[in-house]
């Protein structure tokens, strides 16, 4: 396969000026109200926001203009960031989740993989920064369910190293998490109804 050497690689969003920000709009639509009078038409705007190193956010704005829209989606995208614990270019482990009608399936893959994955998934995993990961969604298509499933996955990842020294210090020194033991002698508890 030949590419054009004139073609950016990389990822193809736009670059936001605050805080080091790419955003990324999924889709805008069109919303009609019939009322009385006639129609009433409002806009929605599905935005992505990452930072390409680890961070990344998902929001739905809305508003009678579509820049509005992006505006607000971006603004509610950046208020809920998921942090994406990378493992080199990747992510630590597979992950399957189930959101609605749509389930969400994410893989490790070796580097030099490249992001194997369609429309807002592929969004979403290249501005949190992963470079080398498969993807794929099953069920519904709707780009929101998709999204929203994408970022539940995201954010059920676990960091390996983290989870290893909680399980380290939990052996350790025992935390208190043991059952407690009645002491022998102690009278039994009562309990409600007499019996």
């Amino acid at each position: 396969m030949v590419f054009a050497p004139d073609r950016p690689r990389g990822p193809r969003f736009r670059q936001e000026d605050t805080g080091g920000m790419t955003e990324h709009v999924v889709f805008t639509r069109r919303i009609a109200k019939v009322v009385k009078g006639g129609r009433r038409l409002r806009f929605n705007a599905l935005v992505v926001v990452g930072d390409g190193e680890g961070q990344v956010g998902v929001g739905l704005g809305k508003a009678l203009v579509i820049p509005d829209a992006v505006r607000k989606g971006n603004a509610i995208a950046r208020r809920d960031m998921v942090t994406i614990p990378l493992k080199g270019g990747t992510i630590p482990q597979a992950v399957t989740l189930k959101k609605g009608a749509t389930i969400v399936i994410i893989k490790p893959a070796r580097e030099g993989t490249g992001v194997i994955a369609a429309g807002a998934m592929r969004a979403m995993l290249e501005l949190g920064g992963v470079k080398d990961v498969v993807g794929k969604s099953l069920g519904s298509r709707n780009p929101i369910n998709i999204v929203h499933a994408t970022l539940e996955a995201l954010r059920s990842l676990r960091d390996p190293e983290k989870e290893r020294a909680i399980r380290l210090a939990g052996v350790a020194g025992n935390t208190g998490n043991a059952p407690a033991t009645r002491n022998p002698s102690a009278p039994a508890p009562s309990r409600p109804g007499g019996a």
